[in-house]
């Protein structure tokens, strides 16, 4: 009788979590989402480590940010998939941390209530232009070329973030900037392995195959590498110790004169590389509509927004939606229970901090190497009959990797476009949205304002 009765609870929790998330609907299952979400998990768990150590450097006390990094993600995750319904984690975004720690803190010796009253206030103009529509207007006149692109930069992008993360590929002292890292070493020797084990067991349609290739890279690494240490399971958060920055920002210290250009550089980078995170995420997951706009776009970009006033307040850096997230869609996950679970995740994670410790770079790395290169598809979708759409997407996919700024190749393959078009005697297909962002970005980046 008890055996009937936990079947039927569920039966009905499953039917639930079907309804509220539209499991069946986007041609899903609640097995595939939890996977996609424990593997976006993974490959996002680094940043609990990254970020501190880039804060604690400027000044901020690792220890709070720890709390602060877990509070972001958790907070940004669960809204983008209880609220959105979206695939998408959100976290703090590793290029504006280091923005905040370099440039605010130790480059302008902006203090750290400053500096966190500054990302409260990028967090309140970005969510005034998420909900007014603004944002959602660039993202509607996001070219189809370039709209492509961007996946395909971001794909390449993932691509340099993986291998340069366990030294495959490494910064070169003369000549061109990179070359080959040392192809003996461990890292390296298991992250290309664990590519092609990844790559077998997704042709061979093995459930959660990426997410099997996480798990046993940790277990290789446990076992065999002196550098991962089992370092104890649970650890108290201390939410109100002296050191916390929770609620100590300066608002009114981030309204000066000498701050304020500084706060709409970080919200003009915000619009076009989380804009074009999230586009190039949710078409990996194949959740544009018949017009290719985000199926509950609105809300992808206030949740996305939202979470970097929620940032300035814990006392972390800006939040963003993670490239990462494209792990977990290629895992399977299309909706927002994926994004839910990495949310309660990372709140779990503030009481078990040592465990982050036994997932290596090159645990992770397999699994963003394989979605940069299921990315480069979006080539095929190029439309190489209209050449001047497509070069200019191509532009921006290339100027992306080679500036490692997503910005950057947005605004170039904007630049691209219009004198593309005006050359080609086809100005008249030059929308008046698409010369007003490219005049935006132009003055962006001569003005010195680009980050």
């Amino acid at each position: 009788m008890k055996s009937e009765q936990t079947l039927s609870n569920t039966a009905v929790s499953d039917s639930f979590l079907d309804r509220y998330f539209n499991i069946s609907a986007r041609g899903s299952t609640l097995k595939r989402e939890v996977i996609a979400g424990l593997t976006t998990f993974l490959a996002m768990v680094y940043s609990v480590i990254v970020v501190p150590n880039m804060l604690g450097t400027a000044g901020f006390d690792p220890a709070a940010v720890f709390i602060a990094t877990c509070l972001i993600a958790a907070f940004g995750s669960l809204l983008m998939g209880l609220w959105a319904n979206l695939p998408m984690a959100i976290g703090c975004a590793i290029s504006l941390t280091a923005f905040t720690a370099f440039s605010m803190v130790l480059g302008q010796g902006i203090s750290i209530p400053v500096t966190l009253g500054a990302i409260f206030l990028m967090g309140i103009v970005f969510t005034l232009v998420s909900v007014t529509g603004i944002r959602q207007w660039v993202l509607t006149n996001l070219p189809t070329g370039i709209a492509h692109g961007t996946g395909i930069g971001i794909g390449l992008f993932l691509l340099l973030i993986a291998t340069n993360s366990v030294k495959l590929i490494v910064s070169n002292d003369a000549g061109l900037p990179v070359k080959l890292g040392d192809i003996n070493s461990l890292p390296v020797i298991a992250t290309i392995v664990g590519l092609a084990m990844t790559i077998g067991l997704e042709r061979r349609g093995t459930p959660g195959g990426i997410l099997l290739v996480i798990v046993g890279l940790s277990i290789f690494g446990l076992i065999f590498d002196p550098s991962v240490t089992y370092q104890g399971l649970f650890a108290l958060p201390d939410l109100m110790s002296e050191t916390s920055l929770i609620g100590q920002l300066d608002i009114m210290g981030a309204l000066n004169p000498v701050v304020l250009p500084i706060v709409l550089a970080l919200v003009m980078t915000a619009i076009f590389d989380a804009t074009g995170t999230i586009r190039a995420v949710a078409g990996q997951a194949e959740l544009l509509d018949d017009k290719d706009n985000i199926v509950g776009g609105g809300k992808a970009l206030t949740s996305d927004s939202v979470s970097s006033i929620f940032a300035g307040v814990v006392g972390g850096a800006p939040a963003a939606v993670y490239i990462e997230s494209a792990a977990g869609t290629a895992a399977g996950g299309k909706t927002g229970l994926t994004a839910t679970i990495v949310g309660i995740l990372f709140l779990m994670m503030m009481f078990l901090a040592p465990l982050s410790f036994l997932v290596p770079a090159y645990a992770t790395a397999p699994a963003l190497m394989y979605v940069g290169l299921l990315m480069l598809s979006n080539v095929t979708k190029l439309d190489f009959d209209d050449k001047v759409d497509a070069m200019s997407g191509l532009t921006c996919a290339v100027f992306i990797i080679l500036s490692c700024n997503i910005v950057t190749g947005i605004m170039l393959g904007f630049v691209t476009l219009v004198i593309g078009r005006i050359c080609s005697g086809e100005w008249r297909k030059l929308r008046l949205g698409v010369m007003l962002i490219t005049l935006g970005l132009v003055a962006f980046y001569m003005g010195g304002w680009a980050i």
